[in-house]
């Protein structure tokens, strides 16, 4: 799949305000600073059409971008960050499980976690959680650029030990936004789901 055409389209925190056009949806999710949005940028070739913080915690509505006039990108609030009041994380939790419990267009998670750490609790959660829903899932362990080659096995057996993999519609990769490695294959399980 070419990008031709990527704009921001709409922020939203309940459904009369996603977009009405019906276009196939892949969600985002991971914890906040993850990397959701240099995965975006990257993925899309765009600079900076996802905004990225070195603050966590920015990104508090569902932001829809919408890729070629067909199908549309959603990062999801990032979880997990204790800055942010315990009533607003409660909100947050409601806002995307409502999204990714009603939204009929939506084709796939792709879940984001930190290749130099271990799967945190949140990032585990929100995996079983994702497993629950029935939705073909894509697990991308981000910022491969600061992982020695010789470690690579060790984020593999990191993601094993934590998450259930063994599952037909689940799928991993390793990514990095700085050196775009495997950007073909992110940009073919996309193309899969949304069915282009």
């Amino acid at each position: 799949m070419k990008i031709i055409s990527s704009e921001y389209s709409v922020s939203a925190v309940r459904e009369d305000q996603y977009p009405r056009d019906i276009l196939p949806e892949i969600a985002l999710a991971g914890r906040s600073n993850v990397g959701k949005s240099s995965l975006i940028n990257s993925f899309l070739n765009r600079k900076n059409l996802a905004r990225t913080s070195s603050q966590p915690g920015k990104t508090q509505t569902l932001n829809f971008y919408k890729v070629n006039n067909s199908f549309y990108l959603v990062d999801v609030p990032g979880y997990g960050y204790a800055r942010v009041s315990k009533a607003q994380r409660e909100q947050f939790g409601e806002m995307i499980q409502d999204y990714l419990e009603t939204r009929g267009n939506l084709e796939g998670l792709i879940i984001i976690i930190d290749a130099r750490h271990e799967p945190t609790v949140d990032d585990i959660a929100m995996y079983n959680y994702a497993l629950l829903l029935d939705l073909p899932i894509l697990v991308v362990a981000t910022k491969m650029d600061k992982i020695k080659k010789s470690q690579y096995n060790k984020v593999f057996n990191n993601l094993r030990k934590h998450l259930d993999l063994d599952h037909d519609n689940v799928s991993v990769l390793t990514y990095s936004s700085e050196s775009k490695l495997h950007l073909a294959e992110l940009n073919k399980w996309i193309e899969d789901k949304i069915r282009l």
